[in-house]
């Protein structure tokens, strides 16, 4: 007697576009980009609240990364947060990992404070949703990043959990929150073009 197994498809949203919003431009990586992305994952006070970041984080790490985020093996979505002048100062991707789409950000620190990524994360998810609708979208932050975590509730996550987490950067487990969002929950920012 034999055993079928099925396997589980999982949908995909095709190729990752690039979106303008009423002050940025998202587009896929480049290598050109490892530079920046070198530079602002380098500094700790970024580094620290994302869970999987060596430190030190050098320009090898950067390019490493952005081989893998521009593969064509992966249905992720990795876009580079320009503000339309093209350099890179930051990230919104949304990521298949073991079988549930994630949303993960990180904006350069000097960079901070002024709605960027609120405006990032709210085009990238609405883009999505267009192409994945019914999806279950999670994410999470570190309980000391409360930024990131307003930026979350503003956009209709709400928590599932709370648990420690390993931190590459802190080298320590760390207080985690984790989220997720549906597409009837979320709250668009309505910063963008269509």
């Amino acid at each position: 007697m034999s055993t079928l197994l099925e396997k589980q498809v999982i949908r995909q949203p095709g190729p990752c576009p690039v979106i303008e919003t009423g002050r940025l431009v998202l587009r896929p990586h480049r290598m050109s980009d490892a530079p920046a992305i070198a530079e602002s994952l380098g500094d700790f006070q970024v580094s620290r609240m994302l869970a999987h970041v060596p430190v030190p984080y050098d320009r090898k790490d950067a390019t490493d990364w952005l081989s893998r985020a521009n593969s064509s093996l992966t249905p992720d979505w990795a876009f580079a947060i320009t503000e339309g002048d093209d350099a890179h100062i930051g990230v919104v991707a949304l990521e298949l990992r073991n079988g549930l789409w994630h949303l993960g950000y990180w904006l350069n620190r000097y960079f901070w404070g002024r709605g960027i990524m609120s405006e990032a994360a709210s085009a990238a998810i609405e883009r999505f949703y267009r192409r994945m609708p019914e999806t279950f979208l999670h994410s999470g932050a570190f309980a000391d990043n409360a930024a990131s975590l307003r930026i979350q509730e503003r956009l209709g996550f709400s928590i599932t959990r709370c648990g420690d987490l390993y931190s590459s950067s802190r080298n320590a487990m760390a207080p985690h929150i984790e989220t997720v969002l549906t597409q009837p929950a979320f709250r668009s920012f309505e910063h963008h073009k269509a």
